[in-house]
């Protein structure tokens, strides 16, 4: 098994700072004093430590990363199962573009919501329970949602919002989990792992499902994969995950954090400019790949119509290969961009501190011209147009691990799952819940007065999703703004959680002056 130390690791001796250096010499924790190997053994002395303080082994931890990363699967898997099976949705509830992207606003609506009820309880009570409850009750909703009467299209509107609910309760605290079981290089290695199942879960979302209804010829048994899997990652949670304690790998010591009231952590959040300006960069990536993820499929099907390569959808069971092949074009890309990008970002850091928040910028505004042509070319090359969409979505994944490890280092360890709700909330909120529904909207006002044909159908949800490419070069913007004050927010968190800072004390550090302390503002540390 590797080492959990890389190649940036930190060197100094694990030293834990007094609380009170008014008076005496600073307390020392025994067990990190010194960086020394264990006599006898070629095991990395961080890695011993670590195990010390979170009484979890390393290759237990990354146990749970696999179980985590799992179960992050099956979540993407299930959002775009029903974008898989969409135009067979259309048709049996004989619906619009409009209501059509509110299924996936309906659900991501509910999920923001509940994001920062479930981040407070995340920073304060047992994240292992929280999620194995949250789990559960996703399992059970899901399933129920596949025996939704033709009727009743309301209803499916309704469990698509309950489906929120479970996975509010997990997308927020997961990666807290992760953050305090790794350091440095490892920490970005392993949200690399978890953040793969985002693009690769996505995909195979479009896989199973259309492959599902095609073997049953019923799109109903497509939402039935993702709830059986659900079972198994309940039973994973109960009784193989262990509960960390908060932020002990950074301060260096097994020491209980100070919690504060949450409108503190939501005041100090809203000051965190790194974290701001991150989070809406991070919604420009929701609002392209929400757009994308519910209407690529239809819009692709809809092109290969206008090209007259394929017949219209008029049965009850609509062609899935467009579903099939954007789906693996997402699994490939996820794969490669999400490595590429933390890749990237680390030899590119040796260079430049603010690596992480200028390869985002390159991102997004590399991928916006070709999902510009992609969407372009539609109506006279199938291929182009596959090709444009795979660059794109190999830019715009390089975003998604990075953007969580910027999140974990420039917020202090007991708002994280607060910071990762509120990131939520807002990605979601201006991103991928409003996109899709606002795309169909788009459409159907462009198709409004136009005689009925499948040319308007085409043509008006291509004017729609050129709307992608233009976000895609504002969150670019945001990104850029993030890599000025990444520095500055990094060193304040680190030197919150090492115990060396406190912001009731006006940020400033207690250090030793003529055999006595004295306080000092950060600013003059950092110079």
């Amino acid at each position: 098994m590797s080492s959990r130390r890389g190649p940036g690791a930190d060197t100094a001796p694990f030293l834990t700072q007094a609380d009170n250096t008014e008076d005496g010499e600073p307390e020392t924790e025994p067990f990190l004093e010194e960086r020394v190997r264990t006599p006898g053994t070629d095991r990395d002395p961080v890695e011993e430590q670590v195990e010390v303080v979170t009484g979890i082994t390393y290759r237990h931890s990354v146990i749970i990363v696999v179980i985590l990363c799992f179960i992050n699967l099956l979540n993407y898997m299930d959002r775009f199962t029903v974008a898989g099976v969409l135009s067979d949705i259309e048709m049996y509830f004989g619906i619009k573009d409009s209501s059509s992207g509110l299924i996936q606003t309906v659900f991501i609506c509910s999920y923001m919501v509940l994001a920062p009820v479930f981040g407070y309880l995340g920073d304060r009570y047992n994240r292992k329970n929280i999620m194995s409850i949250g789990i559960a009750f996703w399992a059970a909703v899901t399933l129920g949602s596949s025996f939704i009467p033709q009727q009743h299209f309301w209803l499916l509107l309704l469990t698509r919002g309950l489906v929120g609910v479970g996975e509010a309760s997990y997308s927020t605290i997961a990666p807290t989990i992760i953050a305090d079981l790794f350091v440095a290089d490892q920490r970005s290695r392993m949200l690399t792992i978890f953040y793969f199942a985002i693009p690769v879960g996505s995909g195979l979302g479009y896989i199973v499902g259309s492959q599902v209804k095609e073997a049953t010829q019923d799109w109903h048994w497509a939402l039935r994969v993702t709830p059986s899997f659900g079972l198994v990652a309940v039973l994973l949670l109960v009784f193989v995950v262990k509960e960390p304690p908060r932020g002990a790998v950074e301060r260096k010591t097994d020491r209980t954090l100070v919690h504060t009231s949450w409108w503190a952590d939501v005041k100090s959040l809203m000051k965190n400019r790194s974290f701001v300006l991150s989070t809406f960069g991070f919604t420009s990536v929701a609002f392209v790949t929400g757009s994308l993820a519910l209407w690529a499929p239809v819009y692709l099907l809809r092109s290969r119509v206008v090209l007259g390569t394929k017949d219209p959808c008029t049965g009850t069971v609509c062609n899935a290969d467009d579903s099939l092949i954007f789906g693996i074009i997402t699994v490939v890309t996820g794969l490669l961009g999400v490595g590429a990008g933390v890749e990237i970002s680390k030899w590119y850091r040796k260079r430049n501190p603010r690596s992480d928040p200028l390869v985002c910028a390159a991102g997004l505004l590399g991928s916006s011209p070709f999902l510009f042509l992609a969407v372009a070319c539609a109506g006279s090359s199938t291929i182009a147009t596959y090709v444009f969409i795979f660059i794109g979505e190999l830019l715009l994944s390089m975003n998604w691990a990075i953007v969580a490890d910027i999140l974990l280092y420039v917020v202090i360890p007991t708002r994280r799952s607060t910071a990762e709700a509120f990131q939520i909330v807002i990605s979601h909120l201006l991103g991928d819940a409003t996109s899709p529904y606002l795309i169909g909207v788009i459409s159907d006002q462009i198709r409004k007065g136009k005689p009925t044909s499948y040319l308007w159908e085409f043509r008006s949800l291509q004017y729609a999703l050129m709307l992608c490419a233009f976000v895609g070069v504002i969150g670019g913007a945001f990104f850029l703004a993030t890599a000025v004050f990444i520095e500055k927010d990094r060193t304040k968190a680190e030197l919150y959680a090492r115990g060396l800072i406190q912001e009731e004390e006006e940020e400033r550090i207690v250090v030793p002056r003529r055999g006595r302390s004295t306080k000092v503002p950060v600013s003059s540390v950092l110079i």
